[in-house]
């Protein structure tokens, strides 16, 4: 799996904000495989700006307490 820079997903999710071409076009252009990664790209801006094309370093720790009855 590929992984991107910031950088490179603010050019394209601005290209795409900006009409420059839709999802296949811009993925044939810039070199993504698979254009379902821009339409991600852009939800993740629209939702949160900019946080959402960085990626997230932290660990997420998952704590179940799970009680059994014997």
């Amino acid at each position: 799996m590929a992984k991107y820079s910031y950088e490179f997903k603010k050019k394209v999710v601005d290209a795409y904000l900006n009409g420059e071409g839709g999802y296949p076009y811009l993925a044939k252009t810039y070199g993504i495989p698979a254009w379902s990664n821009i339409k991600k790209w852009v939800l993740s801006y629209s939702k949160m700006g900019d946080e959402g094309l960085k990626r997230s370093r932290k660990k997420i720790i998952i704590l179940l307490n799970i009680n059994f009855m014997w």
